[in-house]
Formats: structure tokens, sequence, C-alpha cells
């Protein structure tokens, strides 16, 4: 079984939670700039919230794929126009599909990032344990690449969870083109998607070297995110933020989230592609909490930072992992009891 690539979009690749354990070698992590949107949609579809998911960027037209058998799938992220068969299809829940369906995306209303499961996920091999698609070094996902018109994709076998969604939601399927449930998780609850979003930030091993008017305006002023963003990095604009005076550096490691401030005084947010260690200055680590939202975060949005203490942080980690536990026994009464 296979799913056929009838148009590629922007960017859309294999990612799943990420490559971890080789930093230290120096190979970056990759995976999903989004995890929480991937893990809700591998869950929705009845996979291991782990498994390798389609990453979509959605700036313009979408792409579209062909399913030639059923299928179930999940659909989330970002909220854009989504459809199958020509028909607005639901976000947020899982989707039978029948045999012979071509699902498409549309234009992006809020947010930039969309995440595709599909029951099984896709059958590539793993590079260091992980499917995530790292495009500069041409490693994991589908050949190392982007995806490509006419890429068939192979697909895994699936759960016993995926099967009986299919069982289910085939009883309702009838003459349309897709079935699903009634019910649907809320994006908000795990998503709160918003123009300019605050990103709420621990201060970085270097953030007393700056000048006290730059932390300043580092808290209180917006930052704009320029095109010259990607996979590796968001690259900001805004009034430069100045040391108190010239720092030499060693190389150190740097994280998802790090904000390094290089000498022009432009933040640069790193993200899933990150470098292993950086030597420009580190003035904020975004929170974990908090980095869905800067990944879905466009170009030309501002974003403003708001100081948390680690504490706050933590608190917060926790009660999303505990929103996600709880999702979880929710949908395993739904199917399986």
């Amino acid at each position: 079984m296979s799913m056929k690539v009838v148009k590629p979009g922007l960017l859309t690749t294999i990612q799943d939670t990420g490559r971890t354990g080789y930093q230290k070698y120096g190979v970056l992590g990759s995976g999903a700039m989004d995890t929480i949107s991937l893990r809700i949609a591998n869950l929705l579809a009845g996979n291991k919230e782990t498994e390798a998911g389609l990453e979509i960027t959605l700036m313009g037209p979408g792409p579209s794929f062909e399913l030639s058998e059923p299928a179930v799938i999940a659909v989330t992220g970002a909220d854009f126009a989504f459809h199958i068969n020509g028909e607005p299809a639901p976000l947020w829940k899982p989707v039978l599909v029948k045999e012979n369906s071509v699902v498409s995306f549309g234009p992006c209303k809020m947010g930039s990032r969309a995440y595709l499961a599909v029951a099984g996920g896709f059958d590539v091999p793993a590079v260091m344990e992980s499917k995530s698609t790292y495009v500069r070094a041409g490693i994991g996902g589908f050949y190392g690449r982007a995806l490509q018109k006419d890429d068939e994709l192979p697909l895994g076998s699936m759960t016993q969870c995926s099967e009986i969604i299919a069982h289910r939601l085939s009883d309702s399927l009838g003459q349309h083109g897709f079935s699903a449930p009634d019910w649907s998780v809320s994006s908000r609850g795990f998503l709160p998607l918003k123009k300019n979003p605050v990103i709420r930030m621990l201060e970085g091993a270097q953030f007393h070297a700056f000048t006290e008017e730059a932390k300043s305006r580092f808290y209180k002023e917006p930052f704009t995110v320029t095109p010259q963003s990607d996979r590796m990095g968001y690259r900001l604009k805004g009034a430069p933020l100045e040391l108190q005076e010239p720092l030499e550096m060693v190389s150190e490691a740097v994280t998802f989230g790090t904000v390094q401030v290089p000498p022009d005084g432009n933040p640069i947010i790193l993200l899933a592609d990150r470098q292993t260690t950086g030597g420009y200055p580190r003035m904020a680590h975004i929170i974990s909490a908090d980095l869905p939202l800067a990944a879905q975060t466009m170009p030309g949005e501002h974003i403003t930072f708001s100081a948390v203490s680690l504490e706050e942080a933590e608190m917060l980690l926790l009660e999303r992992e505990q929103q996600i536990k709880e999702l979880k026994a929710r949908l395993k009464m739904e199917w399986l009891i």
C-alpha cells in the first residue's frame, strides 16, 4: 500500500519526533517543528505517537496526495483548508478515506505547518533510529529529500487500534468519500494559535552580557520573523541587541529554541534542523511548551518575548504532557473498550 504525491507543495518532508542521542557526534536532531501536532495526529490515526508523518509547510497552495486503497488518516497543525475529493474535510479527528481518493491542502488561515499521519505510518528506513528527513545532509525520510511529484510513499502495516478505527468508521462511510466521528480534539487546547504570538522564554547563559537597554527591549519590543527563515532557524528583525563589550566565546551546545544573537544584533531562534553547537551569545531559550507556537509562526509576523521562571516552564510542560496522557486514555476508551 502506498500514497502517491500528486503535488508536493512548497516543502513537504517525512518527520517523526526527532533523532535523539547523536548530537554529541555532531548529528543534529531534525524531527517535526511542531511535535505536539504530529504526536496528536499519530494518536488519532491509531499509531504510536512517535511514528513518522508528513510535515507540510503551508505558504501558498498546499500539496495533494492520492490513496489507491482505503486508509485512516488524521491532519492537525495550522488552520487551513483541507479537502478530500474536493469536499471540505475535518481536522483534528480520525478520517477513513475511500480508495482512489485525493486529499489536498489549501490556503493557510493561521499558522504555517500541517501534519498528516496515516495508519501504519510511512515504511521508510530509519537512519540513526529516526525516519526524520534532514535535507541538507540527504539523510532519513524519502531518499533524504523533500517530496516530489509522482513519489510513491510506502505505508506500513496498521496497528490493531487503526484496524478498529477503520472498521468503526466504515459503518458510516456510505456513498461519501470519507467518514469521521462526530467528535474532535480541541485544537486550541493543545495549539492556541494566534497572530503575532507572545513566546515565553528563560534567560540564556549570556543574558547578563547584554546592555540593560538591550535586555529591556528584548522583552518589550516585538521582533519580525524575516523571509530568511527555515527549519534551521528563524531570523528576527528588530532594534539591534547590543553587548556591554565585545565577547569572545568558545562554541557551546545549543538546542531547539535557543535564541542566539550574532554581531548584527538581530536574534536567531534555532529550530529543528539547528546546528549542534554555536559560538554566538545565547540570549534566551524558548520554553518547551511554547516551541510549537514558535514553529507555527509565519514570516512577516511579529514575536514578542515574555520571561518566565524555570519552575513555571516545568509546570507548563508537565501540564501539556498530562493533556497528552489524558487524550491517549480517552482514545483508548473510545476505540478499544
